[in-house]
């Protein structure tokens, strides 16, 4: 075996030759600055929907961004094929970034967190007053998300010639969430739609609930065009709907003003391991002043938290900071209390 000395001659050191013929690899990546912007409508298996212009585009994530996975509401930034024709695919080379983000767990010790929608501007909660009974403490969970993720919550009640909305009102007036109450006959007239429709025009929206509560429904109503499956069965034991939508899907409003109505998947739970409860303060503006007395590191919800001495001084409503600590202890409560 040749032996190469401390001062060796160029010309003795052999290079192995490349045997492809290809250029050898670069941590170089393309800039991409001819990309499309388009919008994410649906994800399914590796394969996202996105709206290109007024064109309806077949795309996969690009490898060069890792880890990272576009989901329904994404801004995104396309190369490749983007005529829409059959068959074609583009990919997604850049994620814009997000202004809210949607999240939840399977349950309060599942630490996997679920990304639900993005960029969305409200959280619409629909929820039945019977026939499914309704469910407070999931109705609290998904504020608590709205609220961690920078969305405004809009809390739409239906059924409600089976029953009254005013203990769910008196529940959640003190947060001061925007509601609509509809019918069974208000949404099978359409009227229901135009109710809930002064919420949404211009805005882009998530609908979330549980099966049964008429959320598809409510979509079809509002997205005549794109309609969804309905769920026709609620079960007489368990008193909940099979369900009829399995992916999160972007539907445009048919309005002049625009606006986007994203249907969620039927929720069985809504998990909130990934918030930190100190953050939920921030959706109570006027509360916020009255922390500053607090112990370190306060949850808000102890006995020595300075909320209760500055509310009592006639800073604040009581029943804010009882709502307030509602949500907080949330996550120690099954939805279903």
């Amino acid at each position: 075996m040749r032996r190469y000395g401390k001062h060796t001659d160029e010309d003795d050191i052999r290079s192995r030759p490349n045997r492809k013929g290809n250029r050898p690899r670069t941590h170089t990546r393309p800039k991409h600055e001819d990309a499309a912007e388009g919008l994410v409508l649906t994800v399914d298996r590796g394969r996202l929907t996105c709206l290109v212009d007024d064109r309806i585009v077949m795309a996969m994530k690009a490898r060069e961004l890792g880890r990272k996975a576009a989901i329904v509401g994404d801004r995104v930034a396309l190369v490749g094929d983007l005529s829409g024709k059959k068959d074609t695919l583009a990919r997604i080379v850049r994620i814009a970034e997000r202004t809210s983000v949607l999240r939840r767990t399977a349950d309060d010790d599942d630490p996997y967190e679920r990304v639900v929608v993005a960029n969305a501007d409200q959280l619409a909660v629909v929820t039945a007053l019977a026939d499914p009974e309704p469910r407070p403490r999931l109705i609290d969970r998904c504020l608590v998300a709205a609220f961690d993720g920078g969305l405004t919550p809009l809390l739409v009640m239906t059924k409600s010639d089976l029953a009254s909305p005013d203990e769910l009102l008196e529940l959640y007036g003190a947060l001061d969430i925007p509601y609509v109450v509809t019918s069974r006959e208000e949404l099978e007239n359409g009227a229901a739609a135009g109710l809930v429709r002064e919420h949404l025009d211009g805005k882009i929206t998530a609908f979330v609930g549980h099966s049964g509560v008429g959320k598809t429904t409510l979509v079809n109503t509002l997205v005549p065009q794109d309609r969804r499956r309905v769920t026709g069965h609620v079960n007489a034991v368990t008193g909940r709907g099979r369900h009829t939508t399995t992916s999160a899907l972007a539907l445009p409003l048919s309005s002049e003003s625009g606006g986007w109505v994203v249907d969620t998947p039927g929720v069985r739970s809504f998990g909130l391991a990934h918030i930190d409860p100190s953050r939920v303060i921030n959706a109570f503006p006027d509360l916020v002043p009255g922390t500053e007395g607090c112990p370190r590191a306060c949850s808000h919800d102890e006995p020595d938290c300075a909320l209760d001495a500055w509310v009592a001084e006639g800073h604040a409503d009581p029943a804010r900071l009882y709502s307030l600590r509602r949500l907080l202890s949330t996550r120690e409560r099954k939805e279903g209390d």
